[in-house]
């Protein structure tokens, strides 16, 4: 069995008996609605401009062929779409009300030719070997029930030649704005989400994954386990948001 790391056990409710990525599919389905709101709400719209700049370490490949693991509202599959029209984007989750809320986004921009939505499981990869010139991971690795599976999978099926680029959020190293993120993350992040989706724990649980989460020069170590070359990392935002990218 791959490793586990800190944060594959962190779940949104303790209390269940259900396995993390079931508690997560569920958390999901409940505050479907109010996700998109509440991502550009909770982060001043920066979101918008942290996958833009994840989107654009594709660029210079030129991928035509990509599939957007932990899709969600397919966010990131729209504006990859947008920014670099390839011939095929096919997106992932494993909560059917995120992509429910997806198709709906798909369809009313005319792209349904060209973005399919499918339920799965990131660690449960259903495609060939070398399928894929690109994948793309926006806010989803953090959910993985394990962190090294997910990351093998994805490597299993992405071409020789292609790039993975992953976008999950981080810690500032800035000792003062470290204080006033957490303060964010743990007490005024739920709270709003207690108001607007009436599900604090998903924000509870979002500041205590990200809180234990493998980040920086460890997750590349941790790519590079599942075999991922060429990787590098770019830190966003004084560091509460990082781009990790890797080759096969």
């Amino acid at each position: 069995m791959p490793m586990q790391f800190a944060h594959d056990k962190i779940v949104p409710d303790e209390n269940s008996n259900l396995h993390k990525k079931e508690q997560v599919a569920e958390m999901f389905n409940s505050i479907a609605g109010k996700y998109d709101f509440l991502n550009r709400f909770l982060s001043g719209g920066i979101d918008i401009i942290w996958r833009k700049k994840a989107i654009q370490q594709l660029k210079a490949l030129q991928p035509q062929l990509i599939l957007d693991v932990a899709t969600g509202t397919a966010d990131v599959a729209l504006m990859t779409y947008e920014r670099l029209h390839p011939q095929k984007i096919i997106g992932i989750d494993i909560s059917e009300g995120m992509l429910d809320l997806g198709k709906q986004k798909i369809e009313k921009s005319g792209l349904s030719e060209k973005i399919v939505l499918k339920k799965g499981d990131s660690e449960n990869i259903e495609f060939n070997d070398n399928s894929f010139d690109a994948i793309t991971v926006s806010f989803g690795v953090r959910n993985f029930e394990n962190l090294l599976k997910g990351l093998q999978e994805m490597h299993r099926v992405l071409k020789p030649g292609g790039k993975l680029v992953i976008l999950e959020f981080s810690k500032p190293r800035f000792k003062p704005f470290q204080i006033i993120y957490n303060f964010y993350l743990s007490t005024l992040a739920p709270g709003f989400a207690q108001i607007f989706s009436k599900n604090k724990k998903a924000y509870q649980y979002l500041n205590n994954s990200v809180q234990t989460f493998p980040e920086g020069k460890l997750f590349l170590t941790i790519m590079h386990e599942a075999g991922f070359t060429q990787t590098y990392l770019k830190p966003l935002s004084l560091g509460i948001c990082t781009i990790y990218c890797g080759s096969k």
